[in-house]
């Protein structure tokens, strides 16, 4: 067999043997060395591909799809620096647990290391944040083909498994790279070629919980008097079904950050959508807190857990991995959110009425109103006006995808729980502001809906050149921009009374707007000043059914004294 033959016969097996274990929405960037990949994915009818032209951004797109879907993708790119722009991705994916099959092509062994053009080491590239790395060699005769189907049959297993995450194959290949035969399947795996399954199947013991440890749980749980159930990032709504559930059963309050699906478009009597502004000024002491799903992006949360060490603090995750900035918790449960609740909720006995609850229930209802007046007797359009009109305006079910730093922050803060239930997505893996436009276009693509994203200047600048996915995305995407002309976050910080350096260095102002970008992406824009303008831009927008570029010009220093004074309002009404 020739060498092109067998090269295209080993990347069609690594397609269709992923199409097989379910993954079968490839993302592809242009390159030379993985056209054997690229060809393979073009020629099986069973593949969905979506191609860009920067690594980086291609790969945060394919991480937003993941994070909608909650299914694994791959990612295919060239040798070198096209690999290595897949790091802050990986990174991402890793800290959120999200399975990638990362294929990247590489030089064949005589070309490493003696000055090859294009050639870097790959070797581990992506370091600890990958479950599983193998490092493919070039296709060859003399290897069993089913040696590439196990392969890959293990790299999603490892990619789904206990610990989701990354996984790298870094696969070699001699030119020529395509030739005209296309490689044929040869007799040993006829069987595995009739059937439509993979070559090796995965079986796992699902872990229950034991009757002794709900048991001692429950025991745990009837020794809290004031105890509060503060929810991070959750799977789905039969999560968000359980933990409200059991709130009822415990009567016992919710606090919900904005990714927990609990936050926005939920008026459960239970929930505490404003528990971030009560911590302000109102810390009563709770003896125990049942912390279910993943990080807050309240930072007040976390020096709450500080100041009143409670006595218990449980914890519920889906993987073993420590999850305790505060190294306050007490006991840590590896386990389903939704099986833990169910699981716990048929021990405890119904919670009495809670004096606790109730004020918590009386504060949340009392902010609603202040910040409803507050925002709505400003003058001008500011941030945090605009990230709560989103809430009030966005359609019922579609996606809310929330950039780092300011964004995020404003929403969930400020969010209207009135509003309608949405799917919120975030990167708050690592928390960068990197890729944020191509995650949130995956993120939709994944959805399979229009989504919003509330997004901030530096972000959107750092990811500009991902506003080219949306031409051809299935998809619309309204981008609300927040642009204050700089990182507005630091000037929320001590550093921003370092008077003489803290604009060159820290606020970085740039002095840009978004027209001139709309224009060349081919994207609708609008410049609202006033908040009734952008009512109508943003429902203009929804109803266009295409890619649309808001932008909000504010400026720092008024932001921080919108927030400044809308809390003095709070405190003052608390």
């Amino acid at each position: 067999m020739k060498n092109s033959n067998i090269t295209q016969l080993w990347a069609n097996l690594i397609v269709e043997e992923l199409i097989r274990n379910e993954v079968d929405y490839f993302c592809l960037a242009p390159g030379s060395r993985s056209a054997p990949l690229a060809c393979a994915v073009a020629e099986n009818p069973k593949a969905r591909s979506f191609v860009h032209f920067d690594e980086r951004g291609l790969a945060f797109h394919a991480l937003g799809y993941v994070s909608a879907t909650q299914r694994p993708t791959a990612i295919i790119t060239t040798s070198a620096t096209a690999a290595a722009n897949l790091l802050p991705a990986v990174v991402e994916a890793s800290k959120k647990k999200l399975p990638l099959i990362v294929l990247t092509a590489d030089r064949p062994p005589e070309l490493r290391a003696v000055g090859a053009n294009q050639t870097i080491d790959q070797i581990k590239i992506f370091g600890e944040y990958v479950r599983f790395f193998f490092d493919l060699p070039c296709p060859t005769i003399d290897i069993p083909p089913s040696f590439v189907l196990t392969t890959i049959d293990q790299a999603v297993f490892r990619a789904s498994g206990e610990l989701k995450g990354p996984v790298h194959l870094n696969c070699m290949y001699r030119e020529p790279l395509v030739g005209k035969g296309r490689g044929t399947v040869p007799a040993e795996l006829r069987r595995w070629q009739n059937s439509r399954t993979p070559y090796t199947s995965y079986a796992t013991a699902e872990k229950k919980l034991g009757v002794d440890t709900v048991n001692e749980l429950a025991q745990k749980i009837r020794g809290i008097k004031q105890g509060i159930i503060v929810v991070g990032k959750l799977a789905g709504a039969r999560e968000q079904q359980s933990v409200l559930a059991l709130a009822e059963k415990l009567n016992w309050p919710i606090f919900p950050d904005v990714t927990s699906g609990l936050r926005l478009g939920n008026p459960h009597k239970n929930v505490i959508h404003y528990f971030d502004q009560i911590l302000l000024a109102k810390a009563r002491k709770a003896d125990g807190i049942l912390h279910l799903g993943g990080r807050l992006t309240s930072k007040r949360w976390y020096d709450y857990v500080e100041a009143v060490k409670p006595k218990r603090y449980i914890m519920v995750l889906n993987h073993p991995l420590r999850n305790d900035p505060s190294h306050g918790v007490t006991l840590r449960v590896q386990a389903r959110v939704e099986d833990f609740c169910s699981a716990l909720a048929q021990k405890v006995t119904q919670g009495r009425v809670n004096p606790f609850l109730s004020s918590l229930q009386k504060w949340n209802a009392k902010i609603d109103r202040v910040v409803e007046e507050y925002l709505g007797k400003e003058p001008q359009l500011s941030e945090a006006a605009a990230g709560r009109l989103v809430t009030q305006h966005i359609p019922a079910d579609s996606g809310l995808f929330l950039s780092n730093s300011l964004p995020i922050r404003k929403v969930d803060m400020y969010g209207d729980p009135k509003g309608k239930s949405v799917v919120v997505g975030a990167n708050r893996g690592a928390s960068g502001i990197d890729g944020i436009v191509a995650s949130a276009c995956g993120f939709a693509v994944g959805l399979g809906r229009p989504v919003t994203l509330v997004i901030g200047d530096l972000a959107l600048l750092h990811d500009l050149n991902s506003l080219a996915m949306l031409r051809n995305s299935p998809q619309p995407l309204v981008i609300v921009a927040l642009n204050n002309d700089g990182g507005g976050i630091f000037n929320f910080l001590p550093i921003a009374q370092f008077k003489d350096g803290f604009e060159k260095f820290f606020g970085t102002p740039h002095g840009l707007n978004f027209a001139a970008a709309a224009q060349m992406f081919d994207l609708n824009y609008a410049n609202p000043a006033a908040k009734d303008d952008f009512v109508r831009a943003y429902q203009l927008a929804l109803h266009s059914h295409t890619s649309t570029l808001i932008e909000i010009t504010g400026d720092r220093k008024q932001c921080v004294a919108v927030v400044k004074g809308l809390q003095k309002k709070i405190c003052e009404g608390l």
